[in-house]
Formats: C-alpha cells, structure tokens, sequence
C-alpha cells in the first residue's frame, strides 16, 4: 500500500505550487488569489528515491458551521485522517500566525507524524520566520521554496525514514501487471450536479457539493474501480459561456476543464432535466466531438421533471437534429442526489469506450464499401463518378478509415455523411465520433485523373 501525505495550512502559503513541484507537473492550479484550491486534490509524488501518495488540501480557516469553508474544512480533515504523515506549510515571511499555531495544535493532538515546511525561504526575509517556527513543537522546520525548487534535499532526509523504500524492479513489476484505466471527465454547466453524481458513483462524500454556484474550480482526478474495472475519474469546474467568463479565477478553471477533456478517453456531459440542452450544452458536447472523445449525455435531476415521456422524446429529437455527428449517442436520464441509474450510466461509459475503440478487418470493409456503393453509387460530377476501389482502418480512438479512388475530390459531403451512417448502422457503433478521410489514387497515364 502506498505511503500518504497530506500537505496542509492556511490559505495562500504555496500548498498548491509544493504539491506541483512533488508530482513533477502542474496539476494543481496556481494563483495568487487565496482560497483558489477548495477539493483535495491526489498526485503520485516522488523525491529522489521516494514514491509516495501526495494530497494538496484546501486552506485551514475558521469557519461557522454550515458553509462553504466548513466543508472545506471538513475535506481537509479527512484528508489528514487518511494521511501516513502531514506536511504542516507556512509562509515564513509572514511569521507565524495564531492561525498557524491553532493548526499545530490540532494536528499535534492527531498523533501522526508532522514535518514542518517553512516556504517561501528564497531570500534573507525569511530568516526571522524560521527562528519563530521553531516555537510550533515540530522541531527544525524545513527551510523551503517550493517555487524555485530550493530545500528538497532537507524535504528528502525528513521523509525518509516514514516512506518505505520501493525497488525499481518491484516498481515496473507493479506498474506492467496495473490494467490501464478508463479516462473519464465529467462535464458540465454550473450546479448541474457533477459533482453529486461524482460522490454517487464513489459511494462517498468525496468533493464538495451545495447550491453555490462554481464550487469546483480544479479538475480533480480520482482513482476509482467500477466492478473490477478502473478508472481514472475527472470532475471539472462548470464551463460557463466564453464571454461571460471574466475574472482570472475562472479563466484558469476554465482551461483545466478543457485539458481534462482533452486527456479523456470518455466524457460525460452533465445536463440539468430542467434547463435541458442550452446552447452551452451543445458548444460542450460539440467540443468533445471536435477532440474526438467518446460522449455519453446524463441527464440530472430527471426526479423533478413532470411529463417525463415527452421531454425524453423532445430530448433525443434535439440531439438528432443538433449532434448529427454522434448519432444514436447514449442519453441517460438519472437523479445524482438520490442515487438513480448509475448503473445504465456506467454501462453506457463502457459500451462507448469499447465502440471508441473498435478495430474492423479490412475484408470486413470492403465488403461493405462494395455493397453500399453498389446499392447507392457516387453522383455524377461533369459527367464523371468517383470510383471507391479500397478501404481500410487507419486508426483508432476514434475510429479512422481511409477510402483510396479516384475522383474522390468531387464526392460531396452528403454523400460521405451516407457513407458514415451506413457504417455506423452496419458496424453497430452508435453514439461515437467515425472519420473517414479520403486518399485519392493517381493514375499516371491521365492527366488530372
């Protein structure tokens, strides 16, 4: 089992940016506004010779019971609850504050191992800080920059003896024997209910959730098994309209929702039943097709919809006409508060990941190409007809085919959206995006063949 640490402190002392620098990459989001980081947010760490878990927490505050940075607060908690050892940071230009020292006496009474990060040490300012850090219980604080990279190796002999050491060979073993997971994003406007239908699938309260609107501002990746199966699970921050989107905060949540939908192999657009499929709703799933992603629509909060029958109907009439490129794509209706149909929606997710990765023999799809042409042949073009000759896969995730002929070059578009819909129906492949390029074959003997 892999060694936890959970990196913890009030707002704005470089959490995030420490986090960054043990995972090797910006996962987490960076900004000077305090209080950016609200969910925990869980990377594999490595220093040196160490691997360990590490969680980037949101800031310790004081806060009444009941609101939004009490329930911040609560995630931190169970994310030190869980934790093998905690990193207490402090932004020791600041000084020690009461806040600060509250906080170590709460994780003092915990009894698990602390290590105290004094951040932000890059210049003689610091200096004062650190002989007052002293006063926190926590012995010799680790003087530390974690944006400049500055007292890692006194970071390293610190965790040492509490991280168990891994050889590489038992590393590689691990990681070729792991089944690769499912890279899933959840997606959506606001308070569509993303992350409630998170929490519903993981079976715990494992983000924040309430009637605020944009409580999710990071793109937070959990690892996750669905009856033996993984995942890698994505809940993004609500993508609202771009012009609508002002303040730096949510530009930046706004980018790490667009990579986690790029790095996906499966989206899952939230809809609200009761604003069902605005024109966001159709820009967020044109987005998908556009990346070439799998799409599955879930349809939320479906318990408060009256006439269920006809907006199902007016539903799936919309997406025929406004998404003609994933036609037939799994459309879910289900209650993420109360837990309703997680089951047909985790099986739509895996049906589309399986036709997302479809592979078709190439005899296979010559036959097709033979009969649907031979049923409905190319138009006439100035007298001429393009002659399909050959077909093949070129591609998957999505699925590509290239179709190699001549005259190809005057083929029109209704004619290849006939050629992608008879594969789709002959193939049984609904609900993902197919490519299908054109290669044209010269003949050398006829100019402008």
């Amino acid at each position: 089992m892999a060694f936890t640490l959970a990196i913890v402190g009030r707002p704005n002392v470089g959490k995030s940016t420490l986090f960054n620098r043990l995972v090797g990459r910006r996962l987490a989001l960076v900004d000077d506004t305090p209080g950016l980081t609200r969910d925990r947010r869980e990377g594999e760490g490595q220093l040196g010779d160490l691997r360990f878990t590490v969680i980037d927490t949101a800031g310790l505050e004081d806060a009444a019971p009941r609101t939004l940075a009490a329930r911040m607060r609560a995630q931190t908690e169970r994310a030190v609850a869980a934790a093998d050892a905690t990193l207490l940071v402090i932004d020791v230009r600041a000084g020690v504050t009461p806040l600060d020292r509250d906080f170590a006496n709460w994780l003092r009474k915990l009894g698990r191992p602390v290590i105290l990060v004094a951040n932000k040490c890059e210049s003689d300012a610091a200096i004062p800080g650190l002989a007052e850090a002293h006063g926190l219980g926590f012995g010799e604080p680790i003087a530390l920059s974690a944006e400049h990279a500055l007292g890692l190796g006194e970071l390293h002999a610190a965790l040492a003896p509490l991280v168990p050491t891994e050889t590489m060979e038992t590393i590689e073993a691990a990681e070729t024997e792991a089944p690769r997971p499912i890279k899933l994003a959840i997606v959506g406007r606001p308070n569509v209910g993303k992350s409630t239908l998170v929490n519903r699938l993981l079976g715990e309260e494992r983000l924040l959730t309430g009637p605020e609107p944009g409580i999710t501002r990071d793109a937070i990746a959990i690892t996750w098994a669905w009856r033996g199966r993984p995942f890698l699970l994505v809940d993004t921050a609500g993508l609202r309209k771009k012009a609508r989107v002002s303040d730096a905060m949510e530009r930046l949540s706004t980018g790490d929702a667009l990579r986690a939908i790029r790095a996906a192999q499966v989206v899952v657009l939230v809809l609200d039943a009761t604003m069902m499929l605005e024109k966001q709703d159709l820009t967020i799933a044109s987005l998908v097709i556009d990346e070439g992603r799998g799409l599955v629509i879930a349809v939320n909060k479906w318990d408060l919809i009256e006439d269920s029958a006809a907006a199902l109907r007016k539903l799936r009439d919309r997406l025929e006409i406004s998404l003609p490129q994933v036609k037939g794509v799994a459309c879910i209706t289900l209650s993420a508060l109360h837990g309703k149909k997680l089951d047909a929606v985790m099986g739509a997710i895996l049906k589309t990941h399986e036709a997302w990765n479809t592979e078709l023999p190439t005899p296979q799809l010559n036959r097709w190409l033979a009969g649907v042409t031979e049923r409905h042949p190319p138009p006439l073009v100035q007298g001429r007809r393009a002659r399909l000759r050959f077909m093949r896969q070129v591609g998957t995730r999505p699925p590509t085919f290239a179709i190699f002929g001549g005259k190809l070059k005057t083929l029109p578009e209704d004619y290849l959206r006939y050629l992608t819909n008879s594969l789709r129906e002959t193939f049984d492949l609904p609900g993902i995006v197919l490519r299908i390029v054109l290669r044209q074959t010269e003949n050398p003997y006829v100019e402008g063949a």
